[in-house]
This record gives C-alpha cells, sequence and structure tokens, in this order.
C-alpha cells in the first residue's frame, strides 16, 4: 500500500508557505511541522513584515507546534522547510529536540551543514525534497529584487 503522506507530499505543504512569502515579497521560505501524519505548524518567513531578523519559517514553525503541543519539545516531530536551516535555526531545533528535518535545497553559505552546526543527538536530517523548485523560487526571488533595485 502507498502511503500518500510522504516526504514530498509534506514538501509541497512548505513549498506553499513559501509561495506566501514570496507574494508577501519575502524570503521565500516555508516550513511545516508534522506529527504523525498530521501537519501542527504552518510558517514563512515574515523577517520584513515583523521587522524581525529571527522570524525565520523554522523559527515561526517551531513556536507555533510547541503552543499546539503544549509544550517546549518537538519529539517524535519532523520539520520540512524549503531551504537548509541556518545556523540561528539549527540552534533552536537543537534545544527543541525535534526528531527529524528534511530539507529542500542547500544553502551552501549560511546553512547549518557549511557552518558546522550541531543539531540533537537524535535529530535525522535529509535533503534534496523537492530541491529544484526551492532553489528555482529562491533564484527568482533574489533576481527579481536586484531588477528592482
Amino acid at each position: 500500500m502507498i502511503n500518500p503522506y510522504d516526504d514530498t507530499y509534506f514538501m509541497k505543504r512548505a513549498y506553499q508557505e513559501a509561495e506566501e512569502a514570496y507574494q508577501k515579497g519575502e524570503i521565500p521560505i516555508g516550513a511545516v511541522v508534522v506529527i504523525n501524519n498530521q501537519i501542527i505548524a504552518r510558517a514563512h518567513n515574515l523577517t520584513e513584515t515583523l521587522n524581525d531578523v529571527t522570524a525565520h519559517a523554522e523559527m515561526q514553525a517551531i513556536t507555533s507546534a510547541a503552543n499546539y503541543l503544549g509544550g517546549k519539545y518537538l519529539i517524535d516531530c519532523t520539520l520540512y522547510v524549503t531551504i537548509e536551516p541556518c545556523q540561528m535555526c539549527a540552534g533552536a531545533l537543537f534545544w527543541s529536540q525535534i526528531s527529524k528535518i528534511v530539507y529542500g535545497a542547500r544553502d551552501e553559505a549560511r546553512g547549518c551543514i557549511s557552518l558546522n552546526t550541531k543539531l540533537h543527538p537524535k535529530t535525522v536530517m535529509t535533503g534534496g525534497v523537492m530541491e529544484k523548485e526551492a532553489s528555482t523560487l529562491l533564484k527568482r526571488f533574489f533576481i527579481e529584487k536586484r531588477n528592482l533595485n
């Protein structure tokens, strides 16, 4: 039996959040948090809207998921995010003790992998899910921003 709730299914939901950020003029990164095949948090970048450098999609999703669960730990949860988490977000994910992180595209310059940021020892991270789509949306955003300025 095929499970319709695979990594691609949930990454498509994170990508929808990234598209919403794009429409708002935010850097198009989206995230969802899932437990037992149920989305418990949806978020996208809000750094411009909130004038807050910490308002990354992952940070918004962590807060929303913790509120939903009624506790600060995201054990047994999976974060789907369109771009590899930055060092700040990876640090917050470390403290949340999230079980799994699935990202779309790598961030070679600012991502937690290149910066050797430690995740919680029990956290599993995989990438490359909808990598092309996530990368294309991000590149299009920055090309358009450069052409406007």
